[in-house]
């Protein structure tokens, strides 16, 4: 069986990596900032000192966004390691699930895309709650 043939040019590999590896400095930027941000704020502080249980709510809900904020930051981060792998293995552009080209249109909306938009939206409905279940 031969490996999967990628429709993909070497320039627009490099077009992609690039734009991966500025997304990422990016990101990374943002992380560091949050962080230093984080400890360097006291969020009862923010909202004019303890107050009420009113101040204390405000300040625990900017607390629970920063790490919001981290998390999904994180997580856009191990895309971009993902898709770095794979364009370090010749994989980069080829549905992990099925082998096929991914669609360039689906690459320049999403470079970090592992699926085909057919496997994706078969992924997302397995992986969607059952009305009737709640799982």
């Amino acid at each position: 069986m031969n490996a999967p043939e990628n429709s993909l040019t070497k320039e627009q590999i490099t077009h992609f990596a690039q734009r991966i590896d500025a997304r990422k400095s990016l990101l990374l930027d943002e992380i560091r900032q949050v962080l230093a941000r984080s400890t360097n704020e006291h969020y009862v502080d923010l909202v004019g000192g303890v107050g009420d249980s009113g101040d204390k709510a405000a300040a625990s809900l900017l607390r629970d966004i920063t790490e919001a904020e981290i998390i999904r930051d994180i997580g856009e981060v191990r895309d971009i390691a993902a898709a770095e792998q794979r364009i370090a293995a010749g994989q980069y552009g080829l549905c992990i699930d099925c082998g096929e080209a991914i669609r360039y249109k689906r690459l320049d909306a999403y470079p970090t895309a592992k699926r085909c938009f057919t496997c994706q939206i078969r992924r997302e409905k397995l992986q969607a709650p059952s009305p009737y279940t709640g799982r």
